[in-house]
């Protein structure tokens, strides 16, 4: 080691910890050296004569670190330093320090707990908290207690609040405080308000060439923006600075070029977070930081991932300007004010919380262990975790008591998500090829969503569009590895072998014009009007933009109804349906044919069973609401009196209780022109015995028999039960009535009908009040009876004859 860097100070701490506790937590910020310099350190101290293998997130790193590594000792990747990658790989039986990818580990684990050979597992870059290294970690903590306690365990960091993971190991914390060079910041003096992001950004990247000096790495949240600053830049740039784009989809010779340094002037690499880890881009000493990050956000409602841009944290804003000090002090450009900066979130939210666990789950699966029984930094959300399993259990993969199947350890083995693994475990010769389709970027970006465009520039036979040539080469390489040792000899249709994938994502297209779909998932979908596909019956989605509420299709395969029922015999079947249809306010009785969410023949269902109807119009009852005519609304009045031993007759317990009391009486009612004809007070009188009809009758009878004879019905809505009647009919009455324990309220009319006088002391109004009454009504009325003393008169409801 020819020069000195910050770790070289905590090196024999840290190699003092691990042969003490056989594991640590190193906490060195952005620069400081330990991807480069800990391995070797560890190597030289002969802590263990296993391998040490370490992880890094991402294959550029990987073979970048493992490369300078190698060239430190002077020799070629491959000898004492090796790596493994997905597609490639240098390793000899000289390799006592081997770089992989973050997958890889847990491909070693699931094949061999003990890890034979290996003596030393390095968790680099542990902040960015992945989902294979939260599980390639718990499972070696699981391994390392249960089979081998002299497996050494290394988590290292540079952002990482440490605490929690130090805990989780029980492990003690190394920490170096240096850094390579100063970074000096420099924040905007005013946010960009409505300038274009890529605007802005170009503008900052110029500003600081002119600035400061050596070459600058431009941090963006995606491949589209990269594109769109490099033309804003290209014709502006100085002739002797070199513009050089750097993402995860380029051919990794573009991404080594990129990180190369030029052999004169300047070089401008406009990078995604590739570029924030692990890498050392020579001669970097500005870093332009456009404070977006772009990550996967997976929704359990739609089951589907999408991407989402969201402001960088505090933690990734210092990583990313940590690069510029690697080399020589540096300078750090930030689209965004310094009071902005205390906005920003502290960390990035681990992968565990964001993601699709159906991988994970189906690795625990493997494992034969819950979540909750191994060690998280962040456990899983069960209400996640269990969407996941159902995936899996769907696919086969998992039986129905969530154990893994037979052909789940079989999609376990395969370097895919358990969806694809299922497509080319049981699909044909072209599932590789689609497989390695779906599992990369559009090659065809801007193209019809047609998925058969992408097999066919695949396949190398001229389709009408220009592919992304570096994708294209990579899915074939793909392709290539995942079609050895597979049978392929099931079906091979394009749309089947996409609805094995995805067989909760065939759509069905929605009657009108737009080209709306609903999905056998039960979710909706839209393609774009103008896409050739559009007029399409049935399509498998492959890939949707995520959007909870109605996807975007962005990919898709025609399939025929011949290739469904013939892939999912078993899952089509006929359905009886008999439910209250709120839009047609009437109970529907259909006969479906359905897979999922899918009606594939809808007939009417003219015998249905009338229980059956009348169930589903209970539906009905409880949206139209209980609606009694007079006669039940009184009789609620008079039940709702009665207290102990007495059922509720309370609106919210009626509602409650509709199976028990209203089912038996509906028989004939199907629509709400039904209901509204409907007379309730049968139903509710049938909720008491006879018992208790007598206890209602005697405490609050339903009428006031007049001396005449009549039935006056008593209305108990009010404070006190009343009653209206004639004046005349109750002449002759000289003592007030009472009900459940009180005075009736009678309202005394005119012969018109009309309110006279509203009382609860009929003696006290014949003494009182009646000799007015009865000045005033003998005008208007002189054909009817006015006696002078009402209580010595008959009852009466006549009038005098004319003219007497």
């Amino acid at each position: 080691m020819s020069f000195a860097l910050p770790i070289d100070a905590v090196l024999p701490e840290l190699i003092t910890a691990l042969r003490r506790a056989g594991r640590a937590v190193l906490q060195a910020p952005p620069g400081a050296g330990k991807t480069t310099r800990v391995p070797l350190a560890m190597l030289d101290a002969g802590l263990t004569q296993g391998r040490i293998l370490m992880l890094e997130p991402r294959r550029l790193a990987a073979r970048a670190a493992a490369e300078r590594m190698a060239a430190t000792l002077g020799q070629r990747a491959g000898e004492t330093i090796g790596y493994r990658v997905r597609g490639a790989s240098a390793v000899s039986a000289a390799t006592r320090v081997e770089v992989v990818t973050e997958g890889i580990l847990t491909r070693m684990l699931q094949d061999d707990p003990d890890l034979p050979g290996v003596g030393a597992v390095i968790f680099d870059e542990f902040h960015e908290r992945s989902l294979n290294a939260d599980l390639g970690l718990a499972l070696c903590l699981e391994v390392a207690g249960a089979l081998r306690d002299n497996l050494i365990l290394l988590a290292m960091s540079a952002t990482l609040d440490a605490a929690p993971v130090a805990e989780l190991m029980q492990a003690p914390i190394v920490t170096s405080e240096g850094r390579a060079h100063p970074v000096t910041p420099v924040w905007l003096d005013r946010p960009t308000g409505k300038q274009r992001f890529e605007n802005a950004l170009a503008d900052t990247v110029l500003r600081a060439l002119n600035e400061a000096e050596g070459s600058a790495l431009v941090f963006l949240p995606g491949e589209g923006e990269i594109r769109r600053v490099e033309a804003l830049l290209k014709p502006q740039l100085p002739a002797d600075c070199t513009l050089a784009p750097l993402f995860g989809a380029m051919e990794f010779k573009a991404q080594r070029a990129a990180i190369a340094p030029v052999a004169s002037g300047r070089k401008v690499v406009l990078a995604t977070a590739i570029a924030e880890t692990s890498l050392t881009i020579e001669g970097i000493r500005i870093v332009v930081d456009g404070g977006r990050a772009r990550r996967a956000r997976f929704d359990p409602a739609s089951g589907m991932s999408r991407l989402v841009t969201e402001r960088v944290t505090r933690a990734e804003a210092v990583q990313r300007a940590g690069r510029a000090g690697r080399i020589e002090p540096g300078v750090a450009y930030k689209l965004w004010t310094r009071g902005e900066e205390g906005a920003l979130a502290a960390f990035p939210p681990a992968e565990i919380e964001a993601a699709d666990l159906t991988g994970f789950a189906l690795e625990l699966a493997l494992w034969g262990a819950e979540a909750a029984d191994l060690a998280f930094v962040t456990p899983p959300h069960e209400g996640r975790l269990a969407e996941a399993r159902t995936v899996l259990q769907m696919l086969g993969a998992l039986d129905d008591k969530g154990r893994i199947t037979t052909h789940g350890r079989h999609l376990a083995k395969l370097p895919l998500h358990p969806r694809l693994a299922h497509m080319v475990a049981r699909g044909g010769p072209s599932a590789p090829m689609l497989a390695a389709i779906l599992s990369e970027r559009d090659p065809l970006r801007g193209a019809p969503v047609d998925l058969s465009l992408r097999l066919t520039a695949a396949q190398g036979r001229p389709g009408g569009h220009e592919p992304h040539q570096g994708t294209l080469a990579r899915i074939r390489q793909d392709a290539k590895r995942l079609a050895k040792g597979t049978r392929g000899h099931g079906p091979d249709g394009l749309g089947v072998l996409a609805a094995l994938a995805y067989p909760d994502r065939i759509g069905l297209r929605r009657k009108g014009e737009a080209p709306r779909y609903v999905l056998s998932g039960g979710k909706g979908a839209v393609l774009p009007e103008a896409d050739p596909m559009a007029g399409a019956r049935l399509i498998v989605a492959t890939d949707l933009d995520g959007d909870p509420r109605e996807a975007r299709i962005r990919q898709a395969a025609l399939i025929s109804e011949a290739e469904l029922r013939d892939t999912f015999p078993d899952q089509i079947a006929w359905h009886d349906l008999c439910h209250w249809s709120r839009r047609d306010n009437r109970v529907l009785t259909r006969q479906q044919e359905r897979f999922g969410a899918l009606v594939l023949d809808d007939r009417t269902w003219p015998d249905a069973p009338p229980d059956a109807v009348a169930l589903a119009m209970l539906d009905g009852v409880r949206q139209l609401g209980l609606k009694p005519s007079p006669a039940a609304a009184r009789f609620l009045s008079r039940a709702r009196l009665i207290g102990q031993d007495f059922p509720d007759f309370s609106d919210d317990r009626l509602m409650a209780t509709l199976g028990d009391w209203l089912l038996p009486h509906l028989a004939g009612i199907r629509t709400a022109a039904d209901w509204k004809g409907f007379d309730l007070l049968p139903a509710l009188r049938a909720r008491l015995n006879w018992d208790q009809q007598q206890k209602l009758d005697r405490a609050a009878p339903a009428h006031f028999r007049t001396p005449l004879g009549r039935d006056v019905p008593i209305d108990y809505s009010g404070e006190r039960p009343a009653i209206s009647l004639r004046l005349q009919e109750v002449f002759g009455v000289t003592s007030h009535p009472k009900v459940v324990g009180q005075p009736l309220q009678i309202t005394l009319l005119s012969p018109a009908q009309r309110p006279v006088q509203v009382t609860t002391d009929l003696p006290g109004f014949w003494t009182s009040s009646y000799a007015d009454v009865r000045k005033d009504m003998r005008g208007r009325y002189p054909r009817h009876p006015w006696p002078e003393d009402p209580t010595a008169a008959d009852p009466t409801l006549r009038a005098k004859p004319r003219g007497s």
